[in-house]
């Protein structure tokens, strides 16, 4: 399958955003494209937190079924309890609390000859328990697009630049920031935080990482943009 959730009321949820949204044509085409290479290609969705890049993810990987999969960078989230030791859990989904040394290896391998013809297994994050969990997702020999989403892939410093490096697209999602944030306060409220502590994440944690995420988007090859549930390429 496209794309493997850790729980069955998180997969339903998914499909149903994803089955909620239209893509412009030329996406499609342009994914196809990738694929369509003759050797394994990794495509980079980047975005500020509540863009909408694992929505945009799915919907590709379900439009270009087996041929692509997703891999989250949420994955490489560290642990909390390593959060804690190291005295980050405050800011939990900055980019220094992320595993990206670990996340460049998985990208390497992806497209390495020697390992690319066996089966890999990646980590997905569960907001559930708001933890990583190792090997959820497996990436087939088969695979001809991976499709690798988060918020920190066109950063150059700490360790992240390397990541740009490995992505043969990166394509920015932009959105208004009011709608954004509203779905970030929904998200958190969702899973577990009252309505004043999801809106103090986001002006204190989610909006700092936005500023640098954006700063960082004049890096991607393209840039897409939603007109309500509708996303398309801007045009240059």
């Amino acid at each position: 399958m496209p794309y493997a959730s850790p729980t069955a009321s998180t997969a339903a949820s998914s499909a149903d955003v994803i089955a909620s949204i239209t893509l412009d044509p030329a996406i499609v085409t342009a994914a196809r494209r990738l694929a369509s290479g003759g050797q394994r290609r990794i495509l980079g969705i980047a975005g500020s937190p509540g863009a909408g890049k694992s929505t945009l993810a799915g919907a590709l990987a379900a439009a270009l079924g087996k041929e692509a999969c997703v891999l989250p960078m949420d994955g490489f989230h560290l642990a909390n309890r390593q959060l804690g030791l190291l005295g980050r859990a405050a800011r939990k989904g900055a980019p220094d609390t992320f595993d990206v040394d670990g996340y460049r290896s998985l990208l390497a391998r992806l497209c390495d000859p020697a390992t690319s013809a066996q089966t890999l297994f990646a980590p997905d994050f569960c907001r559930e328990i708001e933890e990583p969990i190792a090997a959820s997702l497996a990436v087939d020999p088969d695979v001809s697009l991976v499709i690798t989403e988060g918020n920190y892939l066109l950063l150059e410093d700490s360790g992240w630049g390397e990541v740009r490096e490995s992505l043969d697209a990166v394509w920015f999602v932009e959105i208004d920031t009011a709608i954004r944030e509203s779905r970030l306060v929904a998200r958190h409220q969702r899973f577990g935080r009252s309505e004043r502590e999801a809106r103090e994440w986001v002006a204190t944690t989610d909006q700092p990482n936005a500023v640098r995420i954006d700063a960082a988007a004049h890096r991607a090859d393209q840039r897409l943009t939603w007109r309500d549930r509708h996303l398309m390429f801007v045009e240059s």
